[in-house]
């Protein structure tokens, strides 16, 4: 296979990633998300992450295979060290280290932006069923992730009930004069000079 090539996201990019999440709207509850949202819903979502978090694509040569980006754990000010992380690569590509690379390269701009946790948030199934396995979750494990919770029979699509857990990888030291934030759109100087 050809070199994997990682780049920041840009709402230009929108179509060929909404292509990308529309097969797991549409085929798996790997999202909860019922519907495809529009192509200008989608851009403005690049957007609106871009001003504070990074959102990353994979390329191999012209074609984007895989995307990642984080965003809010939650909205009150004493979360801004904490994000979600979200990933989703191209259904043809899996098991060729697109994922790996995607979420190394979000993890070492994180770091830069002084972030200390990564969350994530995976649907698992309450029963076998065709539209969720534990992919994700050995996935997010083998990177270093651990449960902290799980959350029963909450995500309801297709006709079944799905269960959440969340994993979480500590990145950052938690001190008791913690540096600020610094908001993705501030950091891009810095990102000329690194290697992604």
């Amino acid at each position: 296979m050809s070199e994997i090539k990682i780049l920041i996201a840009s709402p230009n990019d929108a179509q060929d990633l909404l292509s990308i999440y529309s097969y797991y709207v549409e085929n798996t509850a790997i999202t909860f998300e019922y519907d495809v949202p529009s192509l200008q819903e989608f851009q403005q979502r690049i957007e609106n992450t871009l001003k504070t978090y990074p959102y990353l694509i994979a390329k191999i040569g012209d074609e984007i295979v895989g995307y990642t980006y984080a965003s809010p754990f939650h909205a009150r000010k004493a979360y801004s060290w904490c994000v979600e992380t979200s990933i989703y690569v191209d259904h043809h590509y899996q098991k060729n280290g697109i994922g790996k690379k995607l979420y190394d390269a979000l993890e070492k701009i994180l770091k830069m932006q002084n972030i200390t946790n990564l969350n994530a948030c995976i649907a698992i199934p309450a029963q076998d069923n065709p539209y969720v396995d534990f992919n994700s979750v050995d996935f997010h494990h083998h990177l270093g992730y651990e449960q902290v919770g799980k959350f029963h029979q909450c995500g309801y699509k297709f006709h079944q009930w799905f269960h959440i857990m969340w994993m979480e990888k500590m990145i950052g030291e938690h001190l008791t004069n913690q540096e600020d934030m610094i908001p993705f759109s501030q950091m891009k100087e810095k990102l000329e000079f690194i290697e992604l």
